[in-house]
């Protein structure tokens, strides 16, 4: 389980994952990056693509890919110039559906689609498969690249399709981190979640399940077992960490969403490790058996120990060994000319903190898409200034007694300050040498929310001493944004 422990921790930045975090570090400044200029001849293709040459080519069909369509699309240079290849069977979705609304119980009006195609997560326009084929978009599905010739341009599929590009955005994401077989992590009842199929084969398990196990107390670990819950299953979460979410939360904060939890009948394992899962005599998963030599009853066991970025067969773009992922620049430009790359895949210089990082979350994924295609096609130069954004949103579906919701901007760095009883409300601010560095607010309102990004991309000065006196999460927020408009008035 050591290998679990790795994927699970970071020291700092969050979600900047890592194979291996304790090879992360401040020590990667984004002006050591060294690319190219940008000079390549594009190939010209027609609205009805009667050849094999693409101008523009996307690789991957999640978020990023979705929103930097609608960005050629918003440009002029969709029609007839843009193709996508993908390995899903769906044109591009909101992925993070898939461990929220999409295992809803089926009474409790689940989300399916062609309800959460992008960029309806955002307040788009909903891009179904009809919508790619009016702008002119080529869709390739179910046929992923497995192969790519750099010096002349192509690309090839599973399907041997050669597909010549003018310009080349790899948007392929992650996938889960599983189990090695030997252990039974391919037992059928063991369920893994990146994509539609993936939820559908759970949901068919959820059916006709009694006894839960989750592996992972991270975001899948946590809004699948506020799933489970609905769906009324004896449920327990498994972790070798000592409480929730640690790359975020505090201990007290942890403890607080755990006593929520429990209250709704979950059970946890906490600072365990796993053997191996056991088959029953129908050959599907039946138990699990922990370090110790106890076992655990279990018919569905989902697996969420975290993701690698997919970045096969592209490795000859140039990697990042230390944060994973394919290295670009603030514009998204691999170190090989007209050649890019976006979302979770990438490693990124994050400007705002002067390091290199990456970052597993559909707010990076649909931001640097847009940003990469806009450089692309346009004069844009300035370089990508991420914000580093998190949130989860779970028991939200008819019937819940407590809904949660939590926002997260910023870098968890620093003391912490929290204030409030989680009855909903509770904020937990970051202090680091005076500035305010980061905050998280569980059940703000609209505006407390909107408040938290300018605090978080400001660092204002704040009084820890005061901050900690605040009788209630809304006198806290206060003393924040007079801390800011003091900030903005220097």
């Amino acid at each position: 389980m050591s290998s679990l422990s790795n994927s699970l921790q970071l020291k700092h930045g969050l979600a900047l994952w890592c194979p291996h975090s304790s090879s992360l570090t401040r020590s990667h400044p984004s002006s050591s990056i060294r690319f190219r200029s940008f000079h390549r001849n594009f190939v010209v293709a027609s609205s009805s693509f009667s050849n094999d040459n693409r101008e523009f080519v996307i690789v991957g069909g999640g978020n990023a890919a979705g929103y930097a369509a609608r960005t050629f699309v918003e440009h002029g240079m969709a029609d007839g110039r843009l193709c996508i290849v993908s390995k899903e069977a769906y044109a591009p979705y909101e992925r993070p559906a898939l461990t929220k609304g999409y295992l809803f119980p089926l009474d409790k009006k689940p989300a399916r689609l062609p309800g959460f195609h992008t960029c309806v997560g955002s307040g788009g326009e909903r891009q179904t498969p009809e919508w790619y084929k009016e702008k002119g978009i080529e869709m390739i599905y179910e046929d992923p690249v497995t192969s790519i010739d750099t010096e002349k341009q192509i690309l090839t599929t599973k399907s041997s399709k050669l597909l010549k590009f003018g310009s080349l955005i790899i948007a392929t994401g992650c996938t889960a981190s599983r189990f090695p077989g030997e252990i039974g992590g391919n037992l059928p009842g063991v369920h893994y979640i990146r994509d539609v199929a993936d939820a559908d084969s759970l949901i068919s398990s959820l059916e006709k399940a009694k006894k839960v196990v989750i592996v992972g107390g991270g975001y899948i670990g946590m809004e699948v077992a506020a799933a489970a819950v609905g769906w009324k299953l004896d449920t327990t979460i498994i972790f070798p960490e000592n409480q929730l979410l640690q790359r975020l939360f505090t201990p007290s904060l942890a403890q607080r969403y755990e006593e929520l939890y429990k209250e709704s009948g979950v059970k946890f394992l906490k600072g365990v490790s796993i053997k191996n899962l056991e088959a029953g005599s129908d050959g599907r998963v039946a138990a699990v058996k922990l370090g110790d030599g106890s076992t655990l009853e279990a018919d569905t066991i989902i697996i969420g120990i975290g993701a690698k970025p997919a970045v096969s067969p592209f490795e000859v773009v140039g990697l990042n060994n230390t944060v994973g992922g394919i290295q670009v620049d603030g514009l998204f430009r691999t170190s090989i000319p007209g050649i890019f790359a976006v979302g979770d895949v990438v490693a990124f210089p994050l400007k705002m903190y002067d390091r290199v990082a990456r970052v597993e979350h559909v707010d990076h994924a649909r931001r640097s898409a847009q940003h990469c295609v806009k450089a692309l096609l346009s004069a844009q130069t300035h370089t990508y200034d991420y914000l580093p954004y998190f949130y989860s949103r779970v028991f939200e579906y008819e019937g819940s007694p407590r809904k949660v919701w939590w926002q997260f901007f910023g870098d968890n760095v620093g003391e912490t300050v929290e204030i409030g009883n989680f009855d909903p409300k509770i904020a937990t601010f970051w202090i680091d040498s005076g500035k305010l560095k980061g905050v998280l607010l569980e059940s703000g309102s609209a505006e407390e929310f909107k408040l938290l990004p300018e605090l978080a991309r400001s660092q204002p000065s704040v009084d820890k001493a005061m901050l900690q006196k605040a009788s209630s999460v809304e006198e806290a927020l206060e003393i924040a944004k007079a801390s800011l408009l003091i900030e903005q008035k220097v």
